[in-house]
């Protein structure tokens, strides 16, 4: 689990791609510290399996149901990536609850100043808008953020500069793909009201023939 507080930004160093998947060799330095083979650590809010760790960097292996369904697809060496490692279990739970496993992808409209802060638009596609509530969270690209529109077709989040300096979200551009993860517990709760609740099987009564009760009725 995460909590959508990025820690570091990483540099794609690598790409080694296969048919439909491909293997990356990420540049960082904080998130290596007491990282081994087999940690989880999000990339871009996609949480991915470190397979190798080296001198300044990790590699992680990227299958073809987190191509098609991320933006991690389109990264080119050299791109800026951000990075959280899973949560420990005495973390302080600053963000909210973040699993890593993205919806989907949206696609930024709009960026726009407002005095210290900036707005960030996003589009998105309905199936996942209808899990985004004003003043709910979300986390982009694995940043959680608070949600402060949303529509039919887009919702908008505002980012403090603090934000945009530690987090790869200073390179996106108008047009950029984005990673969403919408609040898990919006879909729970839909899931819990909209499947019936499968009815019970008959408790199994204890029989009440013994061995006695059959001597006594003659058998």
């Amino acid at each position: 689990m995460f909590t959508g507080l990025v820690e570091e930004v990483g540099t794609i160093q690598g790409i080694r791609r296969g048919r439909r998947s491909c293997v990356l060799t990420i540049g960082c330095r904080e998130v290596l510290k007491g990282a081994k083979t087999g940690d989880s650590i999000a990339v871009n809010g996609v949480c991915l399996t470190v397979t190798s760790v080296g001198s300044g960097c990790y590699t992680a292996d990227v299958m073809a149901e987190t191509m098609d369904r991320s933006s991690l697809g389109r990264l080119s060496q050299g791109d800026r990536v951000n990075l959280e490692r899973a949560m420990p279990a005495d973390g302080r739970f600053g963000g909210h609850i973040v699993s890593g496993h993205i919806d989907g992808t949206g696609t930024v409209q709009r960026i726009e100043a407002d005095d210290n802060a900036v707005w960030f638009t996003v589009g998105a596609e309905p199936g996942l808008l209808r899990y985004i509530v004003e003043k709910g969270s979300v986390a982009i690209d694995g940043i959680s953020l608070t949600v402060a529109y949303v529509d039919e077709e887009c919702f908008r989040v505002s980012v403090i500069p603090h934000t945009r300096q530690v987090t790869a979200l200073q390179d996106r551009q108008v047009g950029d793909p984005v990673n969403l993860e919408c609040d898990i517990i919006g879909k729970y709760v839909e899931k819990l009201l909209t499947h019936p609740q499968q009815p019970r099987k008959e408790e199994k009564k204890e029989s009440r023939i013994t061995e006695k009760f059959l001597r006594q009725c003659g058998f």
